[in-house]
């Protein structure tokens, strides 16, 4: 996968690019990412992102051009490299909420070119002329888009070949089949008193799918009774 990332603070991503099998997809060239910091498209000498917004009101907006011609420069970069134009995605808590099925989705794109906003956001005419999707982590706000866009990085990354050690992994985590996953155990067999179930001792592969698939269902319902509704009709 192609990435370009849109950032004031690039060096962010850094534990993501360096660290686990995020790292490991980076350093094996699963996927590759690309850094282009709107500050180096301003055209003063302070350097200036922001200013205040019309009508007034507490907090700055990002300017346009500079984020304009970073985008620009990040697009012409994945032409160059994939020979496709990349989607455009404002990372924003107005946007598209992101779930497992949003992030299959996106593994299919396989060039983002992702804007992390600051401040109080971005210019409206951006979002008209250069991006094509809102998309969200969830209903709260952050300090930034960084943190958002790396939830959405180690997500996609999880579900490109060769990533994850085992092929199974990405299938039958949470989410992959629209249900929570079951109780997870490992060694030793009795901790604090509490005992393995018997079932996942006894070896019968079929008996032991038939258990987790109760118990995903029943956690589900729950602990998450929107997702189980959906999940039966």
């Amino acid at each position: 996968m192609w990435f370009g990332i849109i950032s004031l603070f690039p060096e962010m991503f850094q534990s993501l690019t360096d660290q686990g099998v995020t790292g490991r997809a980076f350093r094996e060239e699963r996927a590759k990412i690309t850094y282009w910091n709107p500050r180096d498209f301003t055209q003063d000498v302070h350097r200036t992102v922001d200013d205040r917004p019309y009508g007034g009101g507490p907090g700055m907006v990002m300017k346009t051009q500079p984020l304009a011609d970073a985008i620009d420069a990040a697009q012409a970069a994945s032409i160059a490299d994939t020979g496709h134009r990349a989607k455009v995605v404002y990372l924003s808590p107005q946007g598209r909420q992101i779930n497992q099925a949003l992030v299959q989705e996106a593994v299919s794109e396989e060039q983002l070119i992702l804007l992390c906003g600051r401040y109080e956001g971005v210019d409206e005419r951006l979002i008209k002329t250069k991006i094509d999707e809102e998309w969200s982590v969830g209903d709260f706000i952050l300090s930034g888009g960084e943190l958002a866009a790396m939830c959405l990085l180690d997500a996609m990354l999880r579900l490109v070949p060769g990533v994850l050690g085992h092929n199974q992994s990405a299938v039958q985590d949470s989410f992959s089949n629209g249900l929570l996953e079951s109780p997870q155990y490992t060694r030793p067999e009795v901790w604090e008193g509490l005992q393995v179930p018997e079932v996942l001792l006894s070896g019968n592969h079929a008996e032991i799918e038939k258990w987790r698939q109760q118990q995903s269902e029943q956690r589900t319902s729950e602990r998450r009774p929107d997702l189980y509704k959906r999940f039966k009709n």
